[in-house]
């Protein structure tokens, strides 16, 4: 079977606190983003970004207000582009959240409904990252030259996608330059074992399934 991310595990000064609000602000759980206390040193950028998809504006616009009214601040406001509709966040963490849709217009009463959740990847060589996780056993899903790739997420909760770091910075609204930890673990499944990829970020293996 191909790898695939299983989950993702950000580190947080105090569990209890993002706990409350990741499920304030997007009705997140455990079950798909987990917290782990730690206090690993890092400044500026931390070279990802968790984006949510939704259906549309109102939607947008509902959660972004609920995630500042539960204490993130706000890195570009929600409006309108070329591609639809959404604005970036960032928790209180220091996670960076992007919340967008690709309509324009309502098309129902708003809702909080999260269609895909997508981990983003700021790398500083696609080509290369992209040889790197194919060679780890992940399959490509989508593939737009040097600027992102989409890996098959099979039933995993949280998508996986690469995008040059700088351009990544550019669309979060936040310099590119930081250093230090990532604050962020990734677990990968049937093939993807321990392993840090090109740009430093860690991957630790699924534990397996309990015998029946």
């Amino acid at each position: 079977m191909n790898s695939h991310l299983t989950s993702l595990t950000l580190d947080v000064a105090d569990v209890t606190a993002a706990a409350r609000f990741y499920s304030a602000a997007f009705g997140l759980d455990d079950a798909r983003i987990r917290l782990r206390a730690a206090q690993a040193p890092t400044e500026g950028f931390r070279g990802f970004t968790l984006s949510l998809t939704v259906s549309q504006p109102s939607t947008v616009d509902s959660l972004i207000d609920s995630a500042l009214a539960a204490g993130a601040t706000a890195l570009k406001p929600a409006a309108k582009s070329l591609w639809g509709y959404g604005g970036v966040v960032q928790a209180p963490d220091g996670a960076v959240w992007k919340v967008a849709t690709s309509a324009k217009k309502d098309t129902g009463p708003a809702t909080r409904d999260i269609d895909e959740i997508v981990l983003l990847l700021g790398v500083a060589d696609v080509t290369a990252s992209k040889r790197f996780y194919t060679g780890q056993g992940f399959t490509v899903g989508k593939s737009f030259g040097r600027m992102y790739v989409e890996f098959a997420a099979g039933d995993a909760p949280v998508k996986l996608a690469l995008y040059r770091r700088r351009a990544l910075a550019k669309d979060a609204g936040v310099p590119p330059e930081g250093s230090g930890s990532h604050r962020l673990t990734l677990t990968g499944g049937t093939g993807a074992g321990a392993f840090t990829d090109p740009d430093g970020f860690p991957w630790e293996a699924a534990a397996p399934a309990p015998a029946l």
